[in-house]
């Protein structure tokens, strides 16, 4: 097969992410890989990984430039020969939408969030089959959009198994890491993901704080960068952080975060206005066989098997967190990468996906 890959753009993601690395087993599958995109510092990864990459503006929102760039995505995929065309964002959508009037390459559509409900959205329903990540997704889908359920279809994002490994870790990393931001024989709990309101940092600092209290060998860490405008709810934090003694290092944003799971001794994932479409961050310290504890809604409640690989606590709840923590302290977990390997794996991915393409060939 010829699949067709259209996304806004290849930079740092989630959804980027598992484009470039789906893209890859295709190719070691011998199937053909082509990933359209406005470019971005995942792009070369395609072409490098055996896949063609091509440039076009699959981007923008500007309604005035609109059918020129339908007219040059037209003209691309009629060179193609493509066998499947598979949007995962909106923009993109709308433009196969008009491109794809002549080709007619078979359709698919990929539900990556929780998007806004409108018109604009529905354009991820028009596929021939509509791909979701997590129940969450499906619901949201059901509840607000008027589709068939016998076109939907459960693919859940794949964890990259080799990469995710406790045998591949860089251990002068870990120890480094550890000196430097002063870890050593501490139990270290962090919280992985970017600095915005959402993902419930103020959330664990406060449980942070009540867990010390009891705990004081118990050190928090966040990791993660300051998303784009945020950088006083960064100041919010140090403040909260100091305010309610809660001791923490906000480390920044980091490259190795497999060595980040394996040097914690657990992993908190607090969203709580908005919940996690997914949960990459979930999967990838359970295959890291580091246990979780997440706020119980989205797609951590297909990840995590409350009380055995990981615990659940309601969103936004800072003391039901504490509460979870001190139980996770002395609780032995189970179940965890053995969990994602058999049902989260980019294996078990590419091949569900690979199956959704079969069906309307």
């Amino acid at each position: 097969m010829h699949i067709v890959q259209i996304v806004p753009e290849l930079n740092q993601g989630g959804v980027e992410r598992g484009v470039v690395e789906f893209s890859r087993e295709l190719v070691l599958r011998g199937h053909q890989s082509t990933v359209i995109s406005a470019g971005g510092t995942l792009a070369p990864q395609i072409e490098k990984d055996g896949g063609r990459h091509i440039a076009l503006d699959v981007c923008s929102k500007n309604p005035f430039t609109f059918f020129a760039r339908c007219s040059k995505l037209k003209n691309e995929l009629l060179k193609l020969n493509a066998d499947i065309l598979h949007a995962r964002s909106r923009v993109p959508a709308w433009l196969c939408r008009f491109a794809n009037r002549k080709p007619q390459i078979p359709f698919i559509t990929t539900v990556h969030g929780f998007n806004s409900v409108g018109k604009y959205s529905e354009i991820m329903m028009s596929g021939e089959r509509v791909i979701y990540g997590s129940s969450a997704i499906r619901d949201y889908i059901l509840a607000n959009y008027k589709v068939a359920p016998a076109i939907l279809r459960y693919v859940p994002r794949g964890i990259d198994m080799a990469y995710f490994d406790p045998a591949a870790v860089d251990r002068a990393f870990m120890d480094r890491f550890r000196k430097e931001h002063h870890l050593e024989d501490r139990y270290i709990i962090t919280i992985v993901g970017r600095i915005t309101e959402w993902k419930g940092h103020d959330c664990f600092i406060r449980a942070l704080a009540e867990v010390q209290k009891k705990h004081p060998k118990v050190i928090g860490v966040a990791a993660g960068g300051v998303w784009h405008g945020k950088e006083d709810y960064l100041d919010q934090l140090k403040t909260l952080a100091n305010e309610s003694g809660a001791e923490i290092r906000f480390v920044g944003s980091q490259q190795q975060v497999r060595e980040i799971y394996a040097l914690s001794s657990l992993i908190v994932s607090a969203a709580n206005t908005k919940p996690e479409t997914f949960g990459r961050t979930a999967a990838e310290a359970l295959a890291m066989d580091t246990p979780v504890i997440a706020s119980a809604h989205g797609g951590s409640l297909d990840i995590l098997i409350d009380g055995e690989n990981g615990f659940l606590f309601l969103p936004g709840d800072a003391a039901a967190l504490a509460e979870k923590i001190l139980k996770a302290m002395d609780f032995r977990f189970s179940n965890m990468r053995p969990h994602i390997d058999k049902n989260f794996s980019l294996n078990h991915m590419t091949e569900t996906e690979l199956a959704v393409y079969s069906e309307i060939l």
